[in-house]
């Protein structure tokens, strides 16, 4: 061990040595590690691997550096650093619990010089790095789940539904922990039905051909970030979207690409706004019974900026609350279903 050794003059003490402890992420490629870290290999003395199929291995051997398949205990490791030399650990998915468990716990008898010890992170995950790991649960339950595997894009559209309502609920809430896991939920619906989309026999796409369209077109209607065009307020912004979104979709009608399933308010609301968009002049129907009320409503609602679902929305709530006061009961934080 790093003591003092037996063979030493009274009083000697080996130099301590130092242990690297090398972790990599397998969201990022092998062989892809940082300039300290390659430093680090090429330097050290001994270089151990518990895991003998671990995805660095082949480009560390294709550096000329020698890995050892080893995995050594605690006292192993601190009796390879002595004498000043240097092992560098390449730590496993796991991170080497047990032999850091080991390192601390000697490290605490005080009974001996412990090595200098590193963490020294190889590769950091990039932002986003953790959608990886959400394709590859995916995968993997679409494959073991018997609920998961039998689901298709018309089972699951219900549930896409609840988790753009439930969204919306928590934005009304305010409640920021609610807010991330619904977006997490609204997020598990789009790799769900994009993993569901790779089986199909005729006209297959991915999570990549989706995030792959969405970058395209958001590329495209920036003009004012990513080309020549300048806008320096949100209308401007907007009308570029605007003549971008037309000349893609080629439409005939204002009204095309207005999805008729949504919410009647909500429907009024956006056809209203494409024709003030564009500049029509188109009397509002006239009728009789509630429906055309609510319509002129709507239109009136959406010429003032407001948005006439969400303000039926915040009333309603507060006709629960009444509902609730009248029953001797206090407003509920969040709306149960």
């Amino acid at each position: 061990m790093n003591a003092t050794s037996p063979d030493a003059a009274p009083g000697a003490e080996a130099a301590p040595g130092r242990i690297v402890l090398l972790t990599t992420s397998h969201r990022v490629a092998p062989g892809l590690l940082s300039w300290p870290a390659w430093q680090a290999l090429r330097a050290a003395d001994r270089v151990l691997c518990a895991d003998g199929a671990h995805p660095q291995l082949p480009y560390l051997r294709e550096a000329g550096i020698a890995v050892d398949e080893a995995a050594p205990t605690a006292e192993q490791l601190i009796d390879a650093c002595a004498g000043g030399r240097t092992a560098v650990v390449v730590a496993t998915g796991e991170g080497e619990p047990a032999l850091t468990d080991g390192l601390a716990r000697l490290a605490g008898t005080g009974r001996m010089r412990m090595p200098d010890l590193e963490l020294l992170p190889a590769s950091y995950d990039l932002p986003g790095a953790r959608l990886l790991d959400l394709v590859q649960v995916m995968d993997r339950i679409r494959v073991e789940c018997p609920w998961s595997s039998q689901q298709t894009h018309k089972g699951l559209a219900k549930y896409g539904i609840e988790e753009a309502y439930e969204l919306v609920e928590a934005i009304e809430d305010g409640d920021r922990d609610e807010l991330r896991e619904e977006l997490g939920d609204v997020l598990l619906q789009v790799v769900f039905h994009a993993r569901i989309a790779q089986e199909d026999a005729d006209a297959p796409f991915s999570i990549d051909d989706v995030a792959g369209g969405i970058v395209t077109k958001l590329i495209h209607r920036h003009p004012h970030v990513f080309g020549d065009e300048t806008a320096t307020t949100p209308e401007e912004v907007k009308e570029h979207w605007l003549r971008t979104k037309a000349v893609e979709k080629r439409r005939e009608s204002v009204t095309e690409g207005v999805p008729l399933g949504q919410p009647g308010l909500a429907l009024a609301a956006k056809l209203a706004s494409r024709v003030r968009t564009a500049g029509l002049e188109v009397p509002l129907p006239t009728g009789e019974g509630l429906g055309y009320e609510l319509l002129a409503l709507a239109v009136r609602a959406e010429a003032a900026g407001v948005d006439p679902e969400a303000a039926l929305r915040v009333a309603a709530r507060t006709y629960r609350d009444a509902v609730r006061a009248a029953e001797g009961l206090t407003a509920p934080d969040t709306v149960e279903e």
